[in-house]
Formats: C-alpha cells, sequence, structure tokens
C-alpha cells in the first residue's frame, strides 16, 4: 500500500493508499522538530489499531509546505518503511501540469496537488477552494492547467487574530450559526460568531463571484478541507466537496510517476 503524506503548516495528514482507495487516515499536529523515530512510534501504534502492519507500506509520497519537516519525513520513510520516497513536484513525481502563473516555483504543493486531483473528479473550469491554515482559491481550466488564484487568511487565524488584540474578547469555537440564521448577534459569543462566520461566507461567495466574472464561463466550485461542511450549510456556492482532495493529488501522481506514458 502507498502511504501518503500531506504536510500541511497547521497538520499533517497521513493516509494508506491502496488502488486509489484511502484505507485509513490519521492526523497530527505539524511540529518540524518531531523526529522521525517520533512519527514511527505514533504510526506503528495506529497501523495496528487499524488492522494494517508495517510491512504492508510499499512505497511513500509526501507533498509539504513546510520544508523543515520534510528531512524527517524522508528519514522515517527510508529507516522504517525501507523505501525511498517520493517528493511531490520533484524528479519522478513532477507535476505533470502546467503552472501558468508568474512564478510556477512559489506555487504552494497543496494547491498544485488539489489541482491534479480536482481535474481528474470535475470536467471544465473549476476553483478550488482549501479550508486550511490559510482559505485558497485555486482556478484550473478545462486542460487541468493551474492559472492562479486568491490566497486569504485561514478562518481560525482570523479569529486567533481577534482575539488576541482584543483584550476583553473571549475564545469561541467555529461553528454554523444556529437554524434561525440570525446575523444580529445578542451575546458577545454571538456577535462575533456572527462576524467570523457570515463575514467568511460573504468573502467566499463575494470572491467566487468576481472569479466567475474574470473566468467568463461555466465553472464548477469544489471545495475541501475540514470546514467545507460547515460553510456549506448556508451557502450554494459549492457545487462539490471533496474532503480528501490533496490526499487523492498524491495518490494520482504516484500512479503517475509509476507509469510515465
Amino acid at each position: 500500500m502507498l502511504l501518503a503524506i500531506d504536510a500541511g503548516n497547521t497538520n499533517l495528514v497521513f493516509a494508506l493508499v491502496e488502488d486509489g482507495v484511502i484505507r485509513a487516515r490519521w492526523r497530527i499536529a505539524t511540529d518540524p522538530r518531531r523526529t522521525a523515530d517520533q512519527y514511527a512510534v505514533w504510526l506503528h501504534q495506529l497501523l495496528q489499531l487499524e488492522g494494517h502492519s508495517r510491512d504492508a507500506v510499499s512505497a511513500v509520497i509526501i507533498g509539504t509546505v513546510v520544508p523543515r519537516a520534510l528531512h524527517n519525513l524522508e528519514v522515517l520513510a527510508t529507516k522504517y518503511f525501507g523505501v525511498d520516497p517520493l517528493i511531490a513536484g520533484r524528479g519522478a513525481a513532477e507535476w505533470g501540469i502546467q503552472l501558468d502563473v508568474a512564478e510556477p516555483k512559489s506555487v504552494g504543493a497543496d494547491r498544485a496537488l488539489n489541482a491534479i486531483a480536482a481535474h481528474a473528479i470535475h470536467e471544465g473550469d473549476l476553483i478550488v477552494i482549501d479550508f486550511g491554515t490559510a482559505t485558497t482559491f485555486d482556478v484550473v481550466d478545462p486542460n487541468g492547467a493551474y492559472k492562479g488564484g486568491i490566497i486569504a487568511p485561514g478562518i481560525n487565524l482570523s479569529l486567533d487574530a481577534l482575539v488576541t488584540a482584543a483584550a476583553k474578547l473571549p475564545r469561541i469555537a467555529i461553528e454554523a450559526p444556529s437554524s434561525n440564521l440570525a446575523v444580529i448577534g445578542r451575546t458577545t459569543e454571538d456577535q462575533m460568531l456572527s462576524g467570523i462566520y457570515w463575514g467568511y461566507v460573504a468573502m467566499i461567495e463575494g470572491l467566487v463571484d468576481r472569479m466567475k466574472g474574470e473566468i467568463s464561463r461555466p465553472v464548477t466550485v469544489v471545495a475541501t478541507g475540514g470546514l467545507a461542511t460547515l460553510f456549506d450549510q448556508h451557502t450554494e456556492i459549492f457545487d462539490a466537496i471533496e474532503p480528501d482532495l490533496t490526499i487523492q493529488g498524491l495518490s494520482l501522481l504516484y500512479k503517475r510517476a509509476q507509469s510515465p506514458s
């Protein structure tokens, strides 16, 4: 089986993939100081809990936007799984899509992987929204080329900034507003939730509307990331939600590397 590793700014996701199907997935907070030995102990226990052995892993592919985390993940693959990992965007695992932007090398691995997976699943022009540490909006054309996009602060970053800068504001959990859909809050907590949640809905809808205007063709909007379903409750802007888009991109990239033709 393939061990696909998506190293993001906030979390690392490890997934076991067999024939393109995700059999198990685990998440851990990103910490560049975490050693290969620490990853191995943690993963070994989780593999056992899911009924898998370490020997079941025959290949590893890594996609990362955290350069400092890469070395220990490479050591994990070679020392504990006995394989040389593929690195997304390098060597045999080159993207295989056109990065049609001013600075192709600056495109994050997660965004390229999302573009690859979204194009494989959906036809035509696409806008891919990823709710991660940052909220990114990426445009993919009908040929699968990455055409650029938008980077906005993630919702948790926005909330952290608000709480940090305003001494009397409490920390609240991000959740969908109650079913009455009231925007005007009656308590401090309700007002904060309204500002964060409805502010994000307005941003998403507004930016997608402007992006569609620039594309000037029918567009499919694909959402991914843990918070996609949260916003899907109160907006009609998403055409599809693909929770494992980045892992799917890694799986596709690995498959291409095995069959370059």
